[in-house]
């Protein structure tokens, strides 16, 4: 079957499904993601102290991502041990199976399972059960919005593990997830051991194990989770998200995958099964993107140009802490004032080239609720004019991309952009 003006692949496929073709051609071993090519989330081994039958070690979560944190549920940890180690206890964090322990008798550890699970601990864990780092209920920042809380840690005491350097073995089959699918997890490997700084004192650990975890938007969901749709003051046509950006509608009524706002059965459908399950329950649209980013050009007067960012969760079951969004437009260099946001330049492509944003609600604008009358947030972008650049015309003002949290939104075609009528041309 041939690729070729107006090829039967090309009218029935669409961009997001032939992506998915090409990819499925490629190797998923590591994934990589132009906003933020160098992002990662690191995860390092500390060995802090040799026991008879093993060690303990604290194991620390890094995420060097620019735009993409974990909110909860959080992180899920797995991994499988390279001989027959069991878990004795732990501290910030917890294995969600024992496995058989029936060969112990009196102290029976934590975990038995040869590949075990581990999620962190709860905010108000007591004290006695946390480390630095922990407790969050699997919660890490971005980098770039709170890296005081971009780390999240652990402590396990392994036994039947060794107690050298040359005895221990390092496990494999590491998997993350945050909490569903998306990361890839390099094999573990010995690096210089981590320095460890308290106070004026610096001391190392034994031993250091490191691996790291890319993530791909492909392999974490088949359909895109957000659109963007666009307006502005000097045209009268809204542009709505594409359609089916996220999906399309399911006409069987005994199978709806979405549920209309003014439903009266809404409270019954919220309540019933899936409720914790973190499955997008939204709202029935033409595109069916649980996230909707909406671009209004306000203003366009001698000196400036007004942007009113609106994002919308058409999502029931999910709201979303320390939101933010990453928007590439060529103006972000005159940027003048921004309203309710953070900003900063991300520039993916080195220093010069300044038309990448980040940007996230400030305190108290930080929080996007589930969907309904609190379900949106409100910014605005406050742009000076340069002569030699600025174009009021064929969609200019418009962004190129946008991702929310990381994730690539769907744009609508650029020639259905709204545009300047001709006698208004500034």
């Amino acid at each position: 079957m041939e690729l070729e003006n107006g090829s039967f692949l090309s009218k029935v496929l669409t961009p997001w499904a032939l992506c998915l073709i090409l990819l499925s051609c490629l190797s998923y071993s590591e994934a990589y993601d132009s906003l933020d090519p160098n992002g990662n989330i690191t995860i390092k081994w500390d060995f802090m102290s040799w026991t008879p039958d093993g060690y303990v070690a604290v194991v620390t979560m890094y995420n060097y991502q620019q735009c993409r944190h974990i909110q909860p549920p959080g992180w899920q940890l797995s991994w499988t041990w390279a001989k027959k180690e069991v878990i004795w206890s732990m501290e910030g964090a917890l294995v969600t199976e024992q496995g058989d322990c029936s060969e112990f008798k009196g102290n029976v550890p934590h975990s038995c399972k040869r590949d075990p699970t581990v999620v962190d601990l709860l905010p108000g864990t007591p004290y006695n059960m946390q480390i630095a780092n922990c407790c969050k209920a699997g919660a890490i920042s971005t980098i770039n919005q709170d890296p005081a809380n971009a780390a999240s840690s652990f402590q396990l005491s392994v036994g039947h593990a060794g107690n050298t350097k040359k005895t221990v073995t390092v496990p494999k089959n590491f998997i993350l997830k945050a909490p569903g699918p998306g990361y890839t997890c390099g094999p573990a490997k010995l690096v210089e051991s981590t320095k460890l700084v308290n106070g004026r004192r610096t001391t190392e650990a034994l031993m250091t194990w490191s691996l790291t975890c890319t993530y791909s938007q492909f392999l974490a969901q088949k359909v895109p989770s957000c659109c963007v749709s666009l307006s502005s003051f000097y045209n009268d046509t809204v542009v709505d998200c594409p359609t089916c950006s996220c999906g399309c509608q399911n006409s069987n009524t005994k199978h709806r995958n979405c549920v209309k706002g003014d439903s009266p059965h809404l409270r019954s459908i919220l309540n019933g099964p899936g409720k914790y399950s973190y499955t997008p329950l939204v709202q029935c649209t033409s595109h069916m993107c649980p996230i909707r980013v909406h671009w209004h050009v306000m203003l366009n007067n001698k000196d400036y140009w007004r942007v009113k960012i609106t994002i919308t969760n058409l999502n029931y079951r999910m709201n979303y802490t320390q939101w933010n969004l990453a928007v590439q437009h060529p103006n972000f260099d005159n940027l003048a004032t921004l309203v309710d946001l953070n900003y900063k330049s991300l520039m993916p492509y080195g220093a010069g080239i300044n038309d990448i944003a980040m940007l996230w609600g400030v305190k108290n604008n930080d929080l996007l609720m589930t969907a309904g009358s609190y379900g949106n947030v409100q910014a605005e972008l406050l742009f000076r004019k340069d002569s030699n650049t600025f174009i009021s015309e064929k969609g200019w003002e418009f962004p190129r991309r946008v991702y929310f949290n990381g994730d690539n939104c769907v744009m609508p075609p650029p020639d259905a952009y709204p545009w300047v009528p001709n006698e208004e041309l500034l």
